[in-house]
């Protein structure tokens, strides 16, 4: 079987949902922009779908729940349905095989009563044909509403003659009751639009929303692998105490000697500027006095190689640093990757979006969460004055201890 896609790098230690939902928005919109028929959209949508299938599985994703139709979507035109089920259909018979080849469960999510009996009968055999299979959770969202899910679930409670149920037991009368993941980590939708519109409205409940601006026949594995980066970067609390705690440093102390090893290297980076590098890093990073010792010199060095443009020794340098700091903060980034954005920044000029993707990789959170952070240190950086410049330093790690800590 040619089963053609791109093959998908995670750096190790991502954080990789169980459960990823997706509401695949804007096919009609797609077509339109490009002058085609709505229904070509819908087509090339199926297509993105049959690839992201693939990736999710490819990047370890036990559960994909994806959204075909609605139980509001009924309001289309008959040709448009019409097409839909067919596509349906068609989805089934061409990756059923494929399903079985990798190991992936299908479900049919939603009501059975309205759609057509030859689609109800390829969902069926599909459902029996992978019953025994468990590496990977395929949910076909058709003709499926959250409210609805929930009230059908109330209904067989009621007709089971139960007259009090917990959390647990109502769970169990959900269209996912027998799943091993029923509860989303990660839900995208794409197309722009920031609303779930009910799509496993109870076990959504704390998933991590994602909104990706193009529309779903453009969003490729590649922008899947994005969107997965950004939810692993993320702390998930559920509502108690944060698991890990990364930054304890005092963000005065930390603009302090910032402010002096930038003076020190500006007029000569002599012993004061490496001494001041060492405290910097020990005090930002928490290291000990023998790794700060040594992260100090590849981050010195770094600095050094960077005023002389030197750009191989200075990726090197960092490299070596940020291999110190992943061991004693335990985030989930690449060295050469850390040290590769770090450069390009250095090469390219500070741009705020480039510091938002850089600080949300290096410290693992989103590039939205990053906003705050980057515009200071932005500020920072072109602030001639020292006291100003003193006080935007200041303010970045405060911003950044908030939101890392």
């Amino acid at each position: 079987m040619n089963k053609a896609s791109i093959a998908i790098h995670l750096p190790e230690g991502t954080k990789v949902p169980d459960h990823l939902m997706i509401i695949p928005d804007g096919n009609r919109r797609w077509a339109r922009a490009k002058g085609l028929d709505t229904l070509e959209g819908h087509k090339r949508g199926f297509e993105a779908t049959t690839a992201l299938a693939r990736a999710s599985r490819d990047m370890g994703i036990h559960t994909l729940s994806l959204w075909g139709f609605s139980t509001e979507n009924w309001d289309r035109t008959e040709r448009e349905i019409s097409y839909l089920m067919k596509l349906y259909e068609s989805l089934i018979d061409k990756h059923l095989a494929e399903a079985e080849e990798d190991g992936v469960r299908i479900y049919h999510l939603g009501r059975k009563d309205r759609l057509p009996k030859s689609l109800l009968a390829k969902i069926s055999r599909a459902e029996k044909e992978t019953a025994n299979n468990t590496r990977h959770i395929m949910n076909i969202c058709i003709d499926y509403g959250g409210r609805d899910d929930i009230i059908r679930a109330t209904n067989k409670i009621i007709a089971s003659g139960l007259k009090q149920v917990d959390e647990k037991v109502f769970e169990s009368f959900l269209d996912t009751h027998d799943q091993p993941f029923p509860y989303v980590d990660l839900a995208i939708r794409t197309s722009g639009e920031q609303r779930t519109s009910g799509l496993l409205l109870w076990q959504a409940a704390y998933a991590e929303m994602y909104w990706e601006p193009d529309h779903f026949p453009d969003f490729t594995p590649l922008k899947l692998r994005e969107a997965v980066l950004d939810y692993s970067r993320r702390r998930r609390r559920f509502g108690g105490n944060d698991a890990e705690e990364h930054l304890k440093f005092n963000p005065k102390v930390i603009a302090d000697l910032e402010l002096k090893w930038r003076h020190e290297l500006a007029i000569g980076a002599g012993e004061k500027f490496r001494s001041y590098v060492v405290r910097y890093v020990k005090e930002q990073y928490g290291l000990s006095k023998d790794l700060a010792k040594t992260a100090g010199f590849h981050l010195a060095s770094a600095l050094l190689h960077r005023d002389q443009q030197e750009w191989h020794e200075a990726k090197y340098s960092l490299k070596e640093l940020y291999a110190i700091v992943k061991k004693n903060l335990g985030l989930a980034f690449e060295p050469e990757v850390i040290a590769n954005f770090e450069v390009n920044l250095w090469k390219d000029g500070d741009s705020e979006s480039g510091f938002r993707e850089f600080l949300g990789e290096k410290y693992r959170f989103s590039e939205f969460q990053a906003a705050k952070s980057a515009h200071l240190a932005i500020l920072a950086n072109r602030e001639t004055n020292p006291t100003k410049a003193r006080s935007y330093w200041e303010k970045f790690y405060q911003a950044l201890k908030e939101r890392v800590a």
